[in-house]
C-alpha cells in the first residue's frame, strides 16, 4: 500500500493516498487564432492523489491531481522574427 501523504488542499493540509497513473491518453486541443497560428495545447497529469475521507456529492472520491501543460505553436511567417 503506497504511503500516505500530506499535501495542500485549498485553505487546507490534508492526507492523501498516491494513486499509480497506468494508462493516459493525452491528446492535443488545437486553437486556430484569428492572425493564423494554430496553438496545440495539451495537459499532462504529472502525479494523482486520492484525498482521505473525501467525496463529491455523487459519493465519488476527491482526487488531486499535478499536472502540467505543453503548448506548440505554429504562426505564419510574417509573424516570425526574421
Amino acid at each position: 500500500m503506497p504511503e500516505k501523504v500530506k499535501i495542500n488542499f485549498g485553505p487546507e493540509i490534508v492526507e492523501a493516498t498516491p494513486v499509480d497513473i497506468n494508462q493516459a491518453n493525452e491528446y492535443f486541443n488545437q486553437y486556430f487564432l484569428e492572425d493564423g497560428t494554430v496553438l496545440k495545447m495539451k495537459l499532462v497529469a504529472t502525479k494523482v492523489f486520492r484525498i482521505d475521507d473525501r467525496y463529491d456529492a455523487d459519493g465519488n472520491p476527491v482526487y488531486f491531481v499535478q499536472s502540467t501543460n505543453v503548448l506548440a505553436v505554429s504562426s505564419p511567417q510574417n509573424l516570425k522574427r526574421k
